[in-house]
């Protein structure tokens, strides 16, 4: 395994973003573990996720500007974190994200921050995609700024699962919008860190398990 996903993977377990036992997933599933971005809740913790994103940024988008939006609510603090630590690396992106309800005095409208403007491109940072359900919301808000383009979106973890028919999630929303998901770790990353130590041996099964039902074929 490469360093950075070892130290990424190791990084989501000191923070508590990534645990292990029973959970409902948004989609509805009933899951073995959970990346929850939600327990980021230090300014060093927040500092450090910034930079795995903006690190992913570089290697996939490189030193292009674009515009990054953050999902309410967990992924506000995403777009933010990954702005500054791009800024630093060179490259000052602007952010935005989505209010839950719009607002109908003031400004008005759902979006804060930065909105994009005919012509600029969009790069949406999220934190897991289990059956894409969070990306069409996204999607759906987005497809109000006329002439804009999301080019790409970000996330945690690749969890490998169906989306809606027998294809990955992330394949699905790659297919059906037109731009690519990357991701900084996947499952199967997770389930070799984990079997690096015996202890871990029940939840290496009961991911498995999971992923031979729900698993993506493709």
């Amino acid at each position: 395994m490469e360093a950075y996903k070892r130290e990424f993977i190791q990084f989501l377990e000191s923070a508590n973003v990534l645990k292990f036992g029973d959970f409902t997933a948004k989609s509805g599933r009933k899951i073995p573990y959970f990346v929850n971005a939600g327990e980021i809740k230090t300014g060093e913790q927040i500092a450090k996720l910034g930079e795995f994103y903006a690190k992913a940024y570089s290697e996939k988008v490189g030193n292009k500007k674009t515009v990054l939006y953050g999902p309410a609510y967990k992924g506000i603090s995403i777009a933010v974190s990954a702005s500054i630590a791009l800024a630093k690396n060179g490259l000052d992106v602007p952010f935005f994200f989505n209010r839950k309800e719009a607002k109908d005095h003031g400004e008005g409208g759902i979006f804060v921050g930065y909105v994009p403007k005919e012509g600029e491109e969009i790069v949406i940072v999220e934190d897991v995609i289990t059956a894409g359900t969070a990306i069409r919301e996204s999607m759906a808000n987005l497809s109000t700024l006329a002439g804009t383009k999301v080019v790409a979106t970000f996330v945690m973890v690749d969890r490998k699962e169906k989306g809606q028919g027998e294809k990955g999630a992330m394949q699905e929303i790659a297919d059906e919008f037109g731009f690519p998901v990357y991701s900084v770790v996947d499952v199967y990353d997770i389930i070799e860190y984990l079997e690096e130590d015996a202890k871990n041996a029940e939840n290496v099964e009961r991911i498995k398990n999971y992923l031979a039902v729900n698993g993506a074929k493709a």
